[in-house]
């Protein structure tokens, strides 16, 4: 059923009603971070279903802010945006801004999803020119309480290409670093809430392993483009590992 418009002559309200419905501004900021194929948006947006994904993608499509753009040759479908959503940029960034600012972090890191945040830090959170000139594999263990559904990740990074394969499965070769943390440490340091040398002071953050990843992980992990702006609210509590099961 539509939702009863506001009735109000109001241009904030009149864009409410086209970006309000749920998951609509989250499905146009993954697009803007570059995702194109249906379930790379999925992954990359995090709880929503793949029945409202495809129900919020022809909404925007009928809004006008996105284009289905298909190949029956290669069997392929994209969505990308059109000028209309490109003019929300302004928009959306400012609004980024002023959550960096003006929401607590531990609210603001709360119940993030753990997958959807490790699809992230697997696809753009990893300098690989940063990273030795070999195999690197590095296991992040998640400590969180109640455990996530997988609370193992493996990267695992191969000279010359573009970004490493993310496993839930141990992939059977040998770990150079081993990552034990909780989702509001890691979240808090991607967000630039943290910094990766308060949470290990903190006991949130434990490095064990090969000692030149561990000391250059600054470098190798990069944080959102938000995390350096001014004024941004910090993480003043950090989440302390109850157990150290490697």
């Amino acid at each position: 059923m539509p939702q009863r418009p506001y009735g109000l002559l109001c241009p904030i309200s009149r864009a409410c009603e086209v970006l309000e419905p749920r998951w609509t501004i989250q499905i146009l900021t993954e697009l803007w971070a570059g995702s194109t194929r249906f379930n790379d948006i999925r992954r990359g947006v995090g709880y929503i279903s793949s029945g409202l994904l495809s129900k919020r993608l022809k909404e925007l499509e009928a809004a006008g802010l996105i284009e289905r753009l298909e190949d029956r040759a290669a069997g392929t479908v994209d969505y990308v945006r059109t000028e209309k959503a490109i003019l929300l940029e302004p928009a959306l960034n400012a609004l980024a801004e002023w959550a960096q600012c003006n929401i607590d972090a531990d609210l603001a890191l709360r119940d993030t999803n753990v997958s959807t945040l490790m699809w992230n830090v697997r696809r753009r959170k990893i300098n690989m020119l940063e990273l030795p000139n070999r195999r690197t594999v590095i296991r992040f263990h998640f400590n969180d309480d109640p455990p996530p559904d997988y609370p193992t990740y493996w990267l695992v990074a191969q000279p010359g290409s573009p970004e490493p394969e993310l496993c839930t499965t141990d992939p059977g070769v040998d770990v150079d670093l081993f990552v034990e943390t909780c989702v509001v440490s890691l979240g808090g340091i991607l967000t630039g809430r943290a910094s990766i040398d308060r949470e290990i002071q903190q006991g949130a953050l434990f490095l064990s392993g090969n000692a030149g990843l561990a000391r250059t992980m600054h470098r190798w992990l990069r944080g959102s483009s938000y995390a350096a702006i001014a004024g941004i609210a910090t993480l003043y509590q950090g989440s302390v590992l109850p157990n150290r099961s490697q």
